[in-house]
């Protein structure tokens, strides 16, 4: 009997800190170690320590580089993980870019609630700082797709591409003689710039994540944009939109593009507001020129409308511009960054529209607003929310309930057990009857902490 077990650290009952821990008889990994963000009783798990030590991981196997699945890794280094990460060079790009900016905000954050004084905690510290991801960076073992990599003893990783964003993958994991695959967040089968996810392996543990698991996405509809910034200029207005810096803004940035090829909306100046964005940009250009995406154009983001604000200067001239514009900024969910400054500013004018391209967890800024919060808490204070504000769910990248279904239904062989993850309940539940049903598998909606023997 196997002695394989894994443990379910995180995204149970939500959609962030996504962390699995692997154990065999001679080794252990961990799959992800995201942040929890939204609520603040998810926010302070992150101050919980894990119940292993750090230093006793055999490795870290990292899916991408968004925050939710990557942003715990300075934690773990500063607590004594000195390991290998092993992800796609990609990844490792990315992951490298939202980790800096991370500790940037997490330490101007610090400074902000101590020299203000809201914070609850005397003094208010940052969960990690620039020295430790600095650290975590030397860390990253860059691991090619398609290829069985044996990360600690008696463990091997093999990484395919999940179509999520740019050098996203899924991980299969071997330990002991059971094999699990992690579905790390699964893209579409149709995203402008990646290729679809990879065939899964027939294993016989699934672990896969259940963001969209209740619903099906509607049929693209690029009138909601276009409809939204032409009367928004028309009122003289500043389209605020909240964009995730990776891959995210890439998709905006091409579709408001299109769109003023098509004449369907008037030619914006289109503020690209974001470090980790313009950073992530650049890696993007470099897939691009290296053939590594579906579309060729190197120049593909080096469009005319397109203005980088580099410095603070810039960005807070952009708090009340002058004349209609379009604003991208992040982060997605508005739970920092500069769009908190923006719509500091820009909420309390009905001129103005934020449009929201991306899911929104419970307990961040961006899902209050798509409730229709009449205000919003910012740095303390509560913000009249008079804008008009927009939903867009045509920008997802996150394979919806049937598609995820019809990606594991090419799986070769049915696992034993399905565990899903990743998702708020209600999600989590859905996908988990959908799988039932549709393909006849034993699905399970785990809990935070449980822990279980692989198959």
């Amino acid at each position: 009997m196997t002695s394989a077990t894994l443990t379910f650290l995180g995204a149970v009952g939500t959609v962030t800190g996504s962390r699995f821990l692997v154990e065999g008889a001679r080794g252990r990994l961990l799959v992800d170690a995201g942040l929890f963000q939204g609520l603040a009783d998810l926010r302070r798990r992150n101050w919980t320590p894990p119940p292993f030590a750090p230093a006793m991981l055999g490795g870290v196997v990292l899916t991408h580089a968004h925050l939710d699945h990557s942003g715990y890794l300075p934690r773990l280094v500063r607590d004594g993980f000195a390991g290998s990460i092993y992800c796609t060079e990609a990844t490792a790009e990315l992951a490298s870019i939202v980790l800096e900016d991370s500790a940037h905000l997490q330490a101007e954050d610090a400074r902000y609630a101590n020299d203000t004084g809201y914070s609850s905690h005397r003094p208010a510290l940052p969960l990690y700082d620039a020295d430790d991801v600095a650290k975590t960076v030397g860390l990253f073992r860059p691991t090619e797709l398609f290829t069985r990599v044996v990360v600690a003893p008696g463990v091997a990783v093999t990484l395919r591409p999940a179509g999520h964003i740019l050098g996203s993958s899924t991980a299969e994991v071997e330990v002991d003689g059971s094999r699990a695959l992690f579905s790390g967040d699964l893209g579409r089968p149709h995203h402008p710039l990646l290729d679809a996810p990879a065939e899964p392996p027939a294993v016989g543990t699934v672990v896969v994540e259940s963001t969209y698991g209740d619903r099906e996405h509607p049929p693209a509809d690029d009138e909601l944009l276009a409809s939204a910034v032409t009367r928004t200029a028309a009122r003289g207005g500043t389209v605020l939109i909240p964009a995730f810096a990776v891959d995210r803004t890439e998709l905006v940035l091409l579709e408001l593009h299109r769109l003023m090829e098509a004449g369907r909306i008037p030619r914006l100046a289109v503020y690209v507001d974001s470090p980790m964005a313009l950073a992530s940009l650049e890696v993007y250009r470099k897939a691009l020129a290296q053939n590594g995406l579906r579309r060729r154009e190197s120049s593909l983001f080096d469009l005319p409308e397109v203005r980088p604000v580099r410095d603070a200067a810039g960005s807070e001239r952009l708090n009340k511009p002058t004349v209609p514009c379009i604003v991208v900024s992040a982060s997605g969910m508005a739970s920092g960054g500069r769009v908190v400054h923006h719509l500091r500013h820009q909420l309390p004018d009905p001129r103005n529209t934020v449009v929201l391209t991306g899911y929104q967890a419970v307990g961040t800024r961006g899902r209050q607003l798509v409730d229709g919060a009449r205000q919003v808490k910012m740095h303390g204070r509560y913000v009249p929310v008079h804008a008009e504000v927009v939903q867009i769910p045509d920008f997802s990248v996150h394979a919806d309930g049937p598609e995820v279904v019809r990606w594991l239904s090419r799986m070769r062989s049915a696992p034993r057990t399905a565990y899903v993850v990743h998702g708020e309940p209600p999600a989590s539940a859905a996908l988990a009857e959908m799988i039932r049903q549709d393909l006849g598998w034993n699905a399970v909606v785990p809990s935070l902490g449980e822990r279980v023997r692989l198959d």
